[in-house]
């Protein structure tokens, strides 16, 4: 999930040298994200797994062991919380950005962050691993947050390269998401969870490295910091993140001192916090008394598509989690004489993206210029549907490997499918209608609030999975996917309210 962002560049188009017609730095910047996302998703196709190996659910995935024995439900909630907390951290990572170091330093404290949380992952234990999670989430917070600022800081407004050079930029992130569970997916399964953990991290050292020898190429707007905090600023949050931290660090202590800690005690707020923020959010822009009377109706349009979308992610994040371990457990290991390690499933999704973006872009542009393109509404509440129809295309192999028969892997190929039309439907619709109906006093701060939308949906499956519904069983899946594709019917049928709302920016 990547946003083209439109900002105002310091480095002139050079048409004859750089990467493939474009400026020089986005090669820097293309292979930092690749490698980024080689990291973050070579850790995801493994998390779960490692979290149920050598326990009960383990056992049945025939996994090795070496992992920290949780049920599938508490892995379900780790996985989710994780991704709830990056996708939260990218607000303040850009916050960070903005008023203390700059994008460019944002970004290497981030990579530096995640490598060091990777190497930590490697270590055995709950400790070392909810430590080095806990690194990973907020290095990818920081480093999320701005790299892709940079790669508008490339182009000026009306450069007819630009949508050109986020399009690269975008296949990077999808390279990075094919390769990695080929690579530390298999590693993880079949050699070693530690060495997967240790090459994600030299995945990510690999990108810093090739980012530090590119700085040279990015733009000098990269390098500022946009509005400074000033030193009574700074003294003031220096002693507000003192505090927050004193109250933890005591109330943490007290709840170890007194033999009550557990997991839930580490996931719990975090799941709470992601669910208030959003809402908080959201209720303080639209209450916001220096918006216009048009911006507050785009806003209150905007509500409907940030609730869709919640729903969107809460099932469709689960591919890292329910989708995965039944692909383990209920699927055949084989193609043909082909052995299939599970993790590879989640490289489904990015060769689908490679393969479709072309033909939804060429979709939309025809739809144009017959002007029946439909409206964002139409578009999510289609998203929508599609996530919801792939988990009740889900609840078939489920039936056929109820009695402990494996299934066929083309059943997860279908799904993943179903899956992929509903995101490209979905998420760049989204993205691009945050920044058209961003207000303007909020203009630089609506990326971050679309990404709440994902903080918001994986918060409601960890907040599930913490009061112990299985999402794995039949009927979780039946009412996750017919509620999605209700509410995805819901929202096509409200397209004409949505859009009168929205404006011109429908």
């Amino acid at each position: 999930m990547s946003s083209p962002l439109t900002l105002k560049s310091q480095v002139p188009p050079s048409p004859r040298r750089g990467f493939r017609g474009h400026p020089r730095g986005l090669a820097t910047l293309f292979m930092t994200e690749m490698w980024e996302r080689f990291s973050y998703y070579g850790m995801r196709a493994l998390l779960v797994f490692y979290l149920i190996s050598g326990g009960p659910d383990g056992l049945r995935a025939h996994l090795p062991g070496g992992g920290l024995g949780v049920t599938l439900t508490t892995a379900t909630a780790v996985y989710s919380v994780y991704l709830a907390v990056v996708y939260l951290l990218t607000m303040p990572g850009g916050w960070i950005a903005d008023r203390l170091w700059g994008a460019r330093r944002t970004v290497t404290v981030g990579a530096v962050v995640i490598i060091a949380g990777h190497f930590v992952l490697a270590a055995p234990g709950m400790t070392s691993f909810l430590i080095g999670l806990a690194l990973v989430a907020i290095g990818s917070g920081l480093l999320k947050a701005n790299i892709a600022p940079i790669v508008g800081h490339l182009y000026d407004r009306d450069d007819p390269r630009r949508e050109g050079g986020f399009t690269l930029y975008y296949l990077g992130i999808n390279l990075g998401g094919l390769l990695a569970p080929l690579v530390i997916g298999t590693i993880g399964e079949t050699v070693s969870w530690s060495l997967a953990f240790v090459l994600s991290g030299v995945g990510m050292a690999l990108g810093l490295a090739q980012y530090l020898f590119g700085t040279r190429h990015l733009p000098e707007a990269s390098n500022r910091v946009p509005h400074p905090l000033g030193p009574d600023e700074r003294r003031s949050l220096a002693l507000r993140v003192l505090a927050v931290l004193a109250v933890v660090v005591a109330f943490y202590g007290a709840v170890a001192a007194t033999g009550h800690y557990t997991l839930t005690w580490a996931l719990l707020p975090l799941t709470l916090t992601g669910l208030a923020v959003p809402l908080v959010v959201l209720v303080r822009i639209r209450r916001d008394r220096d918006l216009t009377a048009d911006e507050r109706a785009k806003m209150r349009g905007y509500t409907w598509l940030f609730a869709a979308a919640a729903v969107f992610w809460m099932i469709y994040d689960q591919a890292g989690s329910t989708l995965l371990a039944f692909a383990k457990t209920s699927a055949a290991a084989t193609i043909g004489s082909f052995a299939v390690p599970g993790s590879w499933y989640q490289s489904l999704n990015p060769v689908f993206i490679i393969v479709l973006a072309p033909a939804f872009v060429w979709l939309w542009l025809h739809l144009s210029r017959r002007r029946r393109q439909g409206s964002n509404a139409g578009k999510f509440g289609a998203g929508l549907f599609l996530i919801g129809a792939s988990f009740l295309v889900f609840l078939i192999p489920m039936a056929l490997a109820s009695g402990g028969a494996r299934v066929s892997p083309w059943w997860l190929v279908v799904i993943f499918l179903v899956q992929t039309l509903g995101e490209l439907s979905l998420s760049p619709v989204g993205l691009s209608a945050t920044t058209r109906l961003a207000p303007r006093k909020y203009g630089s701060q609506m990326l971050g609030v679309w990404f709440l939308a994902v903080t918001a949906g994986d918060s409601v499956t960890a907040l599930l999975s913490m009061a112990h519904v299985n999402l794995a069983d039949t009927p979780a899946v039946a009412v996750e996917g017919a509620v999605a594709v209700l509410a995805g019917l819901g929202i096509y049928l409200a397209r004409p309210y949505i859009s009168r709302l929205m404006g011109s920016a429908a």
